[in-house]
């Protein structure tokens, strides 16, 4: 998947480089000449070096608005909204997904090595433990060759029921948007305090913190949390967030890995909706048609189903996951958000767990010569 962008040349709608591609650069090199990534040495694009007079270089902290030589809705412009008409009330960028993407998302588990991925690690477990004892969850191995009924499945704890899931989706997807709206805040609150551009990162955790309240969003049409429940959200964000806030000051490599690993599960409960909802499990949603927000927001098929729109959830969630552990593989002082100017599709990012500081590093100098490619076409 390629990323969306206000970009006037053809670089923007090339896809990812696979592994193999003829123009990815090597990395014979060493560390100290790898200028796009690291700030070490004086003149790279990192700019923490950067003089008052000194030119900045187009992509480090994301595209801006000079960089295309067109309007949003004129003919030709690329543009993230159908046509010549605003629709919906986002305006950030976002993925939309080939039906090939959507099923390439696969189920999967970093291994925590250092002790810092280990606390993350374990402080997801024990909140997951926590929701789930609250909640009731329990999604019991139902036995093998069981004729139980969807009612006695649920019944017995198997299976969770519309209401249920509703109540765990909605509520998940409040503190989901946190996270991302926390690092970006301190990291915009930085950049102004240093005087100094943050290298892409801010952009990237504003899609992210919108992309979950667009989920929110999506699956409030279909319910209307009463005044307990909201109460209930109100309490929880409070105390996230005042966390969060204070653990990203402390450890911004560690709250990127938390959630991280906070996306692993999540696309591990839209993984077992999905299931539910195609073994009849959950009748209530398989014929369900997908609100109209949804289909405006992910470009759905006009006949789109309540388990498309669960499939795209789960394809974002998929994306934060290989986002949130790619940049907890970097320095976060120095390091270039590998994902300003452009990010893989879902065929990587749904079988890959994030890229290392290497790969990272590999994929910005690919970017850059793709970007400088477009130039020169265009020209």
């Amino acid at each position: 998947m390629l990323r969306t962008a206000l970009c006037a040349t053809p670089v923007c709608r090339i896809g990812i480089l696979h592994s193999g591609s003829s123009i990815a650069p090597k990395l014979g090199t060493t560390f100290a000449a790898r200028a796009l990534i690291h700030s070490g040495q004086p003149n790279n694009n990192s700019l923490t070096k950067k003089r008052i007079n000194e030119e900045s270089v187009t992509g480090t902290e994301g595209f801006h608005i000079k960089t295309s030589q067109q309007g949003l809705t004129t003919p030709g412009a690329v543009s993230t909204l159908p046509s010549t008409t605003f629709r919906g009330d986002w305006v950030l960028f976002h993925p939309v997904y080939s039906q090939e993407e959507l099923k390439a998302v696969e189920v999967m588990q970093r291994e925590a090595k250092t002790i810092s991925d280990k606390m993350a690690c374990n402080l997801v477990k024990l909140a997951r433990w926590g929701f789930d004892l609250v909640s009731g969850y329990k999604h019991k191995p139902i036995p093998a060759n069981s004729n139980m009924s969807v009612e006695e499945l649920r019944k017995g704890g198997y299976i969770l029921d519309d209401k249920a899931w509703l109540s765990r989706i909605l509520f998940l997807e409040t503190i989901a948007g946190v996270p991302g709206m926390v690092a970006a805040m301190l990291r915009h609150l930085t950049s102004l305090r240093l005087m100094r551009r943050d290298s892409g990162w801010i952009h990237t955790l504003l899609e992210e913190a919108e992309n979950e309240r667009m989920h929110l969003m999506t699956f409030m049409t279909l319910r209307k949390p009463s005044l307990f429940f909201r109460g209930l959200i109100l309490g929880a964000q409070g105390v996230f967030f005042n966390l969060f806030f204070l653990s990203y000051i402390v450890s911004p490599r560690t709250c990127h890995r938390f959630v991280g690993y906070l996306e692993e599960e999540a696309v591990l409960t839209y993984t077992r909706c999905i299931q539910d909802i195609e073994a009849g499990r959950l009748p209530e949603w398989s014929n369900m048609p997908a609100p109209e927000i949804a289909k405006d927001y992910w470009r759905l098929d006009p006949s789109a189903s309540l388990l498309d729109v669960i499939y795209a959830v789960r394809s974002d969630e998929s994306t934060h996951r290989f986002v949130n552990h790619s940049l907890a593989n970097l320095d976060t002082e120095t390091d270039i958000n590998p994902f300003a100017i452009r990010e893989p599709d879902m065929l990587v990012k749904g079988r890959k767990l994030g890229f290392t500081r290497e790969e990272a590093e590999q994929y910005v100098l690919e970017s850059h010569q793709l970007f400088e490619q477009g130039k020169a076409d265009s020209k």
